[in-house]
């Protein structure tokens, strides 16, 4: 079947572009830019049409904790916050550390998903951080990255050899740089604020000392390297460095450190507890600054659902993450909103970018990339209201707010997934 989409605003993050045209598609494929109109005609009426957004760092509760999070919700969150592939996190019950575990998990995905689904491994086993996984043979399985999220490896030499061996296979490794001594027990950034609410706090340094050493390390190994959340201002001069050095690194930030800040905590509202904690406002408009400049990549949701007892607990007690499929999106928009950067460029961190880092066909309005869309309108204002979500956990911090920015349809391979036109 083809399908040709007239006076849509195309937004293509490639070419840096925001202009009415067409698209045509057929066959699951782009197959013409302002073709002629053949098929069957839908006139978007200037609403805006991109690539669906890639996102990388979702964690999915199965195995382990399906009550929190399935690929069957997950994958219908994604599809309506306009996210048409998701790369899940490892740290699962057990860990994704096997290639049985991986193919397990695929399977699921691919029978309950409505989007795509690409998993990322392990780094070592369990994410103990003692003994490295069988990185080809995970690869092998559909492994697109590996990383231990949050569990920092803290003996140097095991992350060398894990980090040389990735290197001889071309796998990706993705970090997570905070000082792991510093930061246990944190819970907010240390500061005036964490001071007057008495919390538990970790200096910005902890992520700087977390970087430099991956990058020392990147540096001997020669390895492929994402920095999963860069948060703080201080961590941006080494990442800089690293990319003026040569080396194979990009870094991701999350779209929570992006547009929330440690004084969105108030008195103690858990839902604002996520990890790294929330930053101070200087840090957050360095991270604005960052992706404008292209010094960060990569937008990510860091989608990690919790279930209401592990939030409805004293804040240093209660659990840490937050729901972001969803709401990616038009939390996305409020940067947009504040003329920092265009909507291109939130594009590219948002799809090409994590496309072109995992080596994936998706991310791009051009001829022969895989017809995965999103038509949206920016503009549309709704007031959040987080028991409408459609992941089984209600974690957001952006519940009552007002936002804009309402996804018209999606679509995999010119397959509506979501939505109507």
């Amino acid at each position: 079947m083809t399908t040709t989409y007239i006076n849509a605003r195309l937004i293509n993050p490639a070419t840096r572009t925001d202009a009415l045209g067409g698209l045509t598609v057929a066959n699951g494929q782009i197959t013409a830019i302002d073709g002629p109109q053949v098929g069957t005609i839908v006139d978007l009426d200037g609403a805006c049409l991109a690539p669906g957004i890639v996102d990388i760092g979702v964690k999915i509760c199965e195995p382990g904790e399906r009550h929190k999070e399935s690929y069957a919700s997950a994958g219908a969150a994604a599809a309506a916050g306009g996210v048409t592939t998701i790369v899940t996190r490892p740290d699962t019950d057990p860990a994704i550390d096997t290639p049985e575990v991986l193919e397990f998990i695929a399977k699921r995905a691919e029978k309950d998903s409505p989007v795509k689904v690409h998993p990322m491994a392990a780094l070592t086993k369990g994410r103990a951080g003692s003994e490295m996984v069988e990185i080809g043979f995970l690869q092998d399985a559909g492994a697109v990255a590996f990383t231990d999220c949050d569990h920092v490896i803290t003996n140097t030499k095991v992350y060398q050899r894990a980090l040389t061996y990735a290197r001889s296979l071309g796998a990706l490794v993705i970090g997570h740089v905070q000082e792991p001594t510093l930061s246990k027990g944190a819970c907010a950034t240390s500061g005036k604020f964490a001071s007057l609410r008495g919390l538990p706090a970790v200096s910005p340094m902890a992520e700087r000392m977390g970087l430099d050493r991956d990058i020392a390390l990147v540096e001997m190994t020669g390895a492929k390297y994402h920095a999963d959340q860069i948060t703080t201002a201080r961590a941006i001069p080494p990442l800089k460095r690293a990319k003026a050095n040569g080396l194979d690194v990009t870094a991701g930030v999350s779209i929570h450190h992006l547009t929330l800040n440690e004084l969105d905590v108030a008195n103690y509202r858990t839902f604002f507890k996520i990890k790294p904690p929330l930053r101070c406002e200087d840090d957050r408009i360095a991270m604005i600054e960052a992706l404008a400049d292209g010094t960060i990549d990569i937008i990510h949701s860091m989608h990690t659902p919790q279930d209401e007892e592990s939030k409805r607990l004293p804040f240093e007690e209660a659990a840490s993450g937050a729901v972001a499929l969803e709401t990616l999106f038009p939390a996305a928009l409020r940067v947009v909103n504040s003329g920092m950067i265009d909507l291109p460029t939130l594009w590219a961190a948002l799809s090409l970018n994590p496309a072109n880092r995992l080596g994936l066909a998706q991310g791009r309005l051009e001829v022969g990339a895989p017809a995965d869309l999103v038509v949206f309108d920016p503009s549309a204002p709704f007031i959040m209201d987080r028991f409408k979500l459609k992941s089984k956990s209600k974690n957001t911090p952006f519940d009552g707010q007002r936002m804009e920015g309402r996804i018209i349809a999606t679509l995999v391979e010119g397959e509506l997934v979501h939505g109507t036109l």
